[in-house]
């Protein structure tokens, strides 16, 4: 699987963003996805995940009711929805598959886009 993330950029605080991750591979519709950030100087961490039938998602407990993830199996694209959004919510954010079902740990996905950037000013 081939995953490419785009949607980044700079918003106001209060704002929205959505990130797309659009996937390439035969078997996409039976791997569960998950979106990951880093911001300097601190580790990778899941922030929502979702399993192959959008009936199973997970979130992060500071993006919950902000963030919602969903997945188009039609378009092989996972969506971000990013609301009211905070400048400790600046990260470059990471989408990443596996096919072991969800999982809460980046050690858990196998295949990995590459980084977009959001920043979000105060």
């Amino acid at each position: 699987v081939q995953l490419q993330a785009f949607g980044g950029g700079l918003v106001q605080a209060g704002g929205s963003l959505r990130l797309s991750c659009a996937a390439s591979g035969r078997t996409y519709s039976n791997y569960a996805m998950g979106w990951f950030r880093q911001a300097p100087g601190k580790e990778r961490e899941l922030i929502a995940a979702i399993d192959w039938s959008s009936r199973s998602t997970l979130y992060e407990d500071s993006v919950k009711g902000r963030f919602t993830i969903s997945r188009d199996n039609a378009k092989i694209t996972v969506y971000l929805q990013m609301n009211s959004l905070k400048p400790e919510d600046t990260a470059v954010y990471y989408c990443a598959a596996t096919a072991r079902g969800v999982a809460g740990t980046a050690l858990g996905y196998d295949y990995w886009g590459q980084g977009t950037l959001v920043t979000v000013s105060s």
